[in-house]
């Protein structure tokens, strides 16, 4: 029997990546999935190949994204966790970005996580409880370089992740966020592949290898299981430990060590 028997999940941004992963981890575990997702074509396909149900909307569209999410609620006949993954990112000077990009950016890696939580919360409440999990990245704790509104982004969806967690505690309702580093996904297979590239990631990361998006998976199966019943309001970091590295003085002293 898996971790998640009955349970009815959402997992938006689903086509591709740590979704595609998620949702499919879910599926093995038991429960019914509906994904939501821009790219009608390759949501579809994934859809057929899980036995889950598909749901076109672009996630900064407020009115599309609460209509598919109670669309894919009335299809599974209830709805127990929400995965808020869909994001999207940029990298360029800070004073480079436009206003178009900036609320691009904004709108889809922060205000489709409050307008998914605001429309999850009615079906989770019905339900007696449930779980909301939030694709943060550790770029919510600590900025990367050309990728301000992202990051600014990230940090403000941890912080609705925990006033989702302090509101919605007494329904059953349990909020949390992953917060993945650096991941392969189709998207960056050209850095992962390219030895000059990925090299100093690895390096920079104390278990020396990138990550995969069935090792986020897992986390957030977790966060939605029993086993994390007990368990609301935090932030999950799946980076490798990059956290820890000290940028300043990590590369002396590895030196100085022989490492």
């Amino acid at each position: 029997m898996g971790l998640l028997e009955g349970h009815q999940v959402i997992v938006t941004g689903a086509s591709r990546g740590i979704g595609a992963a998620t949702a499919r981890r879910f599926v093995d575990e038991g429960a019914a999935v509906a994904l939501i997702d821009i790219d009608a074509d390759r949501g579809k396909r994934l859809a057929e190949d899980l036995d889950a149900t598909f749901h076109q909307a672009d996630v900064t569209d407020s009115a599309a994204l609460t209509d598919a999410i109670d669309a894919a609620t009335g299809a599974m006949g209830g709805l127990t966790d929400l995965f808020n993954n869909a994001g999207v990112g940029n990298v360029m000077d800070l004073d480079a970005y436009d206003d178009a990009e900036w609320h691009r950016l904004i709108d889809t890696n922060l205000t489709s996580v409050f307008t998914g939580m605001r429309a999850a919360v009615p079906h989770l409440r019905a339900a007696g409880g449930g779980s909301i999990v939030t694709n943060a990245s550790q770029n919510g704790l600590r900025p990367t370089r050309g990728e301000a509104p992202y990051s600014a982004a990230k940090a403000a969806a941890i912080a609705l992740t925990r006033s989702g967690a302090l509101e919605y505690g007494r329904d059953g309702i349990r909020v949390n966020a992953v917060l993945p580093g650096f991941i392969r996904t189709g998207l960056n297979d050209f850095i992962c592949d390219d030895p000059e590239l990925a090299g100093p990631i690895e390096a920079g990361t104390p278990l020396g290898r990138i990550g995969h998006p069935d090792e986020v998976a897992d986390v957030v199966v977790f966060l939605c299981s029993d086993l994390a019943r007990y368990v609301t309001g935090h932030s999950v970091v799946i980076d490798g430990g990059s956290l820890l590295v000290n940028a300043q003085v990590d590369p002396l002293l590895r030196g100085f060590l022989g490492q």
